[in-house]
């Protein structure tokens, strides 16, 4: 018979990764706080938060885990022919709490439950102020249709949502994050648990153990997002020499 998940209080720790629950599926800690220390020790960790409105904080650590490589990320072919239109356009961190809102928003206006509480909102916030949070924003014809939301930590960069309100928003958004990842020397994209739609974007699944000792030999210092804050290049020529699917 399992234990409950791990008590947290005021001391920034986490227990070990094979402490977490089998039912429900990850689970390793309850509380704590969403301090920007706390938050930060659990994505370095390879743990994150996950619950929604009138949960405690719950932490998990999933035996299996969706990354992308941004080496082998390989665009559809209608994928790459919208990276080409020049209509497309992204920016990096102009519009973070936009972005923010927008993924939680589009959850519920969908009737989907989400984890991105007022809370969770606050937290992430205080986090993109002191530069560890990033956000792409994509638009066509200068509207706002889709983007992306994580956090940088040394050489990986954990997402955390993503949203369209068109067609292939989020796509282009998270092209354009493949695209930034190579050239910062981003070596692994954290999707966290696998759906459908991250299949489709070229996520794998690793095993709980394969991703710990990925991120265990990331660099302390994480790339410099600051300098390409802005608008981001089309990087039409980039886009052209990829192969497709």
């Amino acid at each position: 018979m399992q234990q409950g998940p791990t008590l947290l209080d005021r001391e920034l720790w986490f227990p070990a990764h094979d402490s977490a629950l089998t039912v429900p599926e990850g689970l390793l800690a309850i509380g704590g706080d969403l301090s920007p220390a706390r938050l930060l020790l659990a994505y370095e960790n390879g743990i994150f938060p996950w619950f929604e409105d009138g949960q405690p904080i719950l932490w998990w650590s999933p035996p299996i885990r969706a990354i992308v490589l941004p080496e082998n990320f390989v665009p559809s072919r209608s994928l790459k022919k919208l990276l080409c239109n020049a209509r497309y356009q992204a920016t990096l961190d102009l519009d973070f709490e936009r972005v923010i809102r927008s993924c939680r928003n589009h959850r519920l206006d969908n009737g989907q439950e989400t984890w991105i509480t007022d809370t969770m909102i606050e937290a992430y916030l205080r986090l993109h102020d002191l530069g560890h949070a990033h956000a792409i924003s994509c638009y066509l014809d200068d509207e706002l249709i889709g983007g992306l939301y994580g956090l940088s930590i040394g050489n990986i960069f954990c997402g955390e949502s993503m949203f369209s309100s068109a067609s292939n928003g989020s796509k282009i958004a998270f092209s354009y994050l493949i695209q930034l990842c190579q050239r910062l020397g981003i070596e692994l994209v954290d999707c966290q648990m696998p759906n459908p739609h991250l299949m489709s974007l070229g996520a794998q699944d690793i095993s709980r153990a394969d991703f710990l000792s990925l991120i265990q030999t990331a660099p302390d210092s994480p790339p410099d997002f600051q300098s390409h804050r802005g608008l981001l290049p089309t990087w039409q020529a980039s886009f052209k020499e990829m192969p497709h699917g």
